[in-house]
C-alpha cells in the first residue's frame, strides 16, 4: 500500500474516532482535577477545592444531567475592608470539563451579584435551552468580590469597583491561567455572557476588555444600573400614591388591571406588523399608535378590572415616563407593550423597588453611602424606597448623588457601573463581537435606553456597525425572560458561529414554551401553538409574514421596518 493511501486511511480512523468533528470535544487533561489545588499559583489567588464531577452527578433542571467536569473553587484578593472591617475577597467557581471543546466562557451573574452561582453557563438566551458545559466551556462564575448582604458592601470603596468592572478585570486572566493549567493549553477564543446586572458586566466588558473576549453577549443589559434604580425608587413612590396602605403597592394594580393595559396595546398595535397574530411585533411603531387615556375605559365607578381610574392612568402614565426631579429626566423612558401583563413586570414594581433597590441605591449607587444615618443592621427597605418619616430617598436631594465623588470614594457610582466608552471602539481594535438582546417589556432596565444605545452605535460607526455588534428585540418578553413571548433561544450558538464562522446572525429562531415545553412558561397565550415560533431580527428590521403556517418562524423573514407593509 502506498504512503499516501495509509497517511489518509489514519486521518479518517482519527476522524471517525472523534466523532467526525475537526473540532469535536477531545477527553485530554494535562493533571487530575484533585492536582490542581497544589499545581495552580497565581497572584493573590487561593484554590480551596477541587473536585471531580462524574458524568451525571449532577443536573439542571429543564436541560439535563451534566458532562463529567472538574468543579474548581477559589479566592482572589483578600483583605479587609479599612471602613467597615469586614472581609473581602473575589470567590469564584469554575467548571473544567474532561471534554473540552478549547474555549474559555464568562458567566456574569445577575443582581448585585454577592454568590458564587454555580458555573453551568446557564440562561444563553431567555428560557433554558441547553448550557455552556454541555456545549463544552471552561467556565468561570463569581460573586463579584463581596458577599450578598443587601448591598451594604458598598460602604467599601474597592468592593464597590470590584462589583463595577474590577472583578471581570482580575478574574479573566487568572482563569485563562488556570485553564492552561488544568488542560495544558490557553483557550483558542474566550466569550462573555450574562443577562440583567449580567448583562451589564457583558457591556461594561466590551468596553473595557474587548482585547479580552472575542465574543460578548450581553442580555436586557442595564448598563445604566444606578439611573434605573432611583427610577424603580421614584416609581414606588409614586405607585404609594394610589396604595392603601401606602405601603402596599400590590393594591395600586390587580393583575387584572395591567392584563387590561396589555390587551389594549395588543387590540390597537397588533396589525402594525402586516399580521393579525396575538403579538406585537412593531413595538416602536405602538408607542405612537397606543393612547391611555383614549384606548384604555376609565372607570366611573369602583374598580372592577375593566377599566382604569383617572388616579391610575395618571400614575401609569408617570411610571412609563422613567421618572424625574427638578433638574429633569432620571431615566429613559418604558415602552407600551403587551408584556405589561407579565407577572415579572409587577414583580420589579412592587417588590423590587421596596426590597432589592432601596440597598443598592442606598449603600452602592449613593456616594459617599448612606451610612450613617442609615444603620445596615436596622436598614428598612421600604421605609427607605417611601421616604417614611423623611429619612429615606428623596428624589430631588439623593437622585444626583450617583454622579458624585467624595474622599476615597474615587469613582461615581456612573463612572464605576457603566461602559466608559459607549462608542466600544475596543470591539473595532481587537475584532471581536457583540450581540445584544433585550424583552421589550422589562420593567427595569427600560429596552428604550438599550435601542438609544443602539440607534447611537450606528450613527457612530455607520456601515462597519453590524459588523460588530448586533441588537435583537424580543416582542412582549419582560426581564431576561418570561411574559406572553416566544422567549427560547440561544444567542450563544449564534455568537460562536459569528466569532469563528463569519456566519453573521441575520435571524435567530425563538419558540413558546407552552404546554410540553421543558420549562413551561404559564403566560403564553392560549390562543397560540404552545411551541409557537417565530423570528428574532437584528434591529432595525422586523419579522414579515410571507405567507405559511403563522405559528412557524420559517413563514418570516426579516425586513427593514419600511417594507412591512
Amino acid at each position: 500500500m502506498k504512503k499516501k493511501h495509509v497517511l489518509s486511511l489514519v486521518c479518517m480512523f482519527l476522524l471517525v474516532a472523534s466523532g467526525g468533528e475537526v473540532n469535536a470535544k477531545k477527553p485530554i487533561t494535562a493533571i487530575g482535577c484533585a492536582d490542581l489545588i497544589a499545581a495552580f499559583r497565581y497572584t493573590n489567588t487561593t484554590i480551596t477545592s477541587a473536585t471531580l464531577k462524574l458524568e451525571g452527578e449532577e443536573s439542571v433542571a429543564g436541560i439535563g444531567s451534566m458532562p463529567e467536569h472538574c468543579v474548581v473553587s477559589g479566592k482572589m484578593n483578600e483583605r479587609v475592608g479599612p471602613i467597615d472591617g469586614r472581609n473581602y475577597a473575589i470567590g469564584f467557581e469554575m467548571r473544567l470539563p474532561t471534554s473540552w471543546n478549547g474555549k474559555f466562557l464568562y458567566q456574569a451573574n445577575g443582581g448585585i451579584d454577592g454568590s458564587v452561582v454555580k458555573a453551568f453557563g446557564n440562561n444563553l438566551g431567555g428560557g433554558p435551552t441547553s448550557n455552556g458545559l454541555i456545549k463544552g466551556f471552561a467556565i468561570i462564575s463569581s460573586d463579584a468580590g463581596h458577599t450578598a448582604d443587601g448591598g451594604q458592601f458598598g460602604i467599601d470603596p474597592q468592593a464597590r469597583l470590584d462589583y463595577g468592572y474590577n472583578a471581570v478585570a482580575q478574574l479573566t486572566p487568572m482563569a485563562k491561567s488556570l485553564i492552561k493549567t488544568f488542560y495544558g493549553k490557553k483557550p483558542s477564543k474566550s466569550y462573555l455572557y450574562g443577562c440583567s446586572n449580567g448583562g451589564r458586566h457583558a457591556m461594561v466588558a466590551a468596553s473595557r476588555y474587548a482585547d479580552q473576549y472575542d465574543g460578548i453577549l450581553a442580555g436586557n443589559p442595564g448598563f445604566n444600573l444606578p439611573k434605573a434604580a432611583i427610577s424603580q425608587i421614584w416609581g414606588a413612590q409614586q405607585y404609594s400614591t394610589i396604595s392603601t396602605p401606602a405601603t402596599n403597592l400590590n393594591s395600586s394594580f390587580t393583575p387584572a388591571e395591567f392584563s387590561l393595559v396589555g390587551d389594549k396595546i395588543l387590540a390597537k398595535c397588533d396589525a402594525l406588523d402586516g399580521l393579525v397574530d396575538d403579538m406585537v411585533t412593531n413595538p416602536l411603531a405602538c408607542q405612537t399608535v397606543f393612547n391611555l387615556d383614549t384606548d384604555v375605559p376609565t372607570c366611573p365607578g369602583a374598580r372592577d378590572g375593566t377599566c382604569l381610574t383617572a388616579a391610575q392612568k395618571e400614575v401609569l402614565a408617570d411610571i412609563m415616563t422613567g421618572g424625574s426631579n427638578s433638574d429633569g429626566p432620571l431615566y429613559i423612558n418604558f415602552l407600551w407593550d403587551v408584556g405589561i401583563k407579565g407577572s415579572n413586570w409587577a414583580f420589579w414594581d412592587f417588590f423590587a423597588s421596596m426590597i432589592l433597590d432601596p440597598g443598592a441605591v442606598a449603600f452602592i449607587f449613593t456616594t459617599p453611602p448612606d451610612y450613617p444615618p442609615q444603620d445596615p443592621a436596622t436598614f428598612n427597605g421600604p421605609a427607605y424606597t417611601l421616604n417614611l418619616g423623611g429619612t429615606g430617598f428623596d428624589p430631588g436631594v439623593d437622585a444626583p448623588k450617583i454622579f458624585d465623588t467624595f474622599g476615597p470614594y474615587t469613582e461615581s457610582s456612573m463612572s464605576f457601573m457603566t461602559p466608559p466608552d459607549l462608542t466600544m471602539s475596543g470591539l473595532f481594535k481587537h475584532k471581536s463581537k457583540l450581540l445584544v438582546f433585550h424583552g421589550v417589556s422589562d420593567a427595569v432596565f427600560s429596552s428604550a435606553d438599550t435601542i438609544k444605545w443602539y440607534e447611537d452605535f450606528l450613527d457612530t460607526w455607520r456601515g462597519r456597525a453590524q459588523n460588530t455588534a448586533r441588537l435583537f428585540l424580543v416582542p412582549q418578553m419582560n426581564h431576561c425572560s418570561g411574559g406572553p413571548s416566544c422567549d427560547q433561544f440561544d444567542m450563544l450558538d449564534a455568537l460562536v458561529k459569528w466569532v469563528e464562522q463569519g456566519r453573521v446572525p441575520n435571524s435567530i429562531v425563538a419558540k413558546a414554551r407552552g404546554a410540553g415545553a421543558n420549562v413551561v412558561n404559564a403566560e403564553v397565550p392560549a390562543t397560540w401553538a404552545p411551541d409557537r415560533t417565530r423570528l428574532l431580527c437584528p434591529y432595525p428590521k422586523l419579522a414579515k409574514y410571507i405567507g405559511g403556517p403563522i405559528e412557524d418562524a420559517a413563514s418570516f423573514r426579516c425586513v427593514p421596518k419600511v417594507a412591512l407593509k
